[in-house]
């Protein structure tokens, strides 16, 4: 019986942390992670102080999106955000969505 539970919660560790983990993933194959990393800052601000800037903001979700395909500049600082042409815009939108999801 034991095994059983074991086995149930960690089926539901991992589909708990899968959406995340693929979110990351994405983040990793677009790029992302060259200039930002989830919990501090490298050339750009870590996602976690993006989603603490953004919190409350409805529209965040699409300002992200945009600033992922398009690029940003002074939001940050001097360094600018160059636009990234390899991220489409339902993948701009899992990515933004994931950052803003961060704690």
């Amino acid at each position: 019986m034991k095994r059983i539970l074991l086995s149930f919660a960690a089926l539901a560790a991992v589909t708990l942390a899968s959406p995340a983990m693929a979110d990351e993933a994405l983040a990793k194959s677009k790029n992302c992670m060259a200039c930002h990393a989830v919990d501090k800052k490298l050339v750009g601000p870590s996602y976690k102080d993006v989603a603490k800037k953004y919190a409350g903001d409805a529209k965040a979700a699409d300002t992200l999106a945009l600033h992922i395909i398009k690029g940003s500049s002074g939001i940050w600082g001097a360094v600018p955000m160059p636009a990234n042409a390899n991220v489409n815009e339902a993948d701009a939108k899992k990515l933004a969505a994931w950052v803003l999801s961060l704690k």
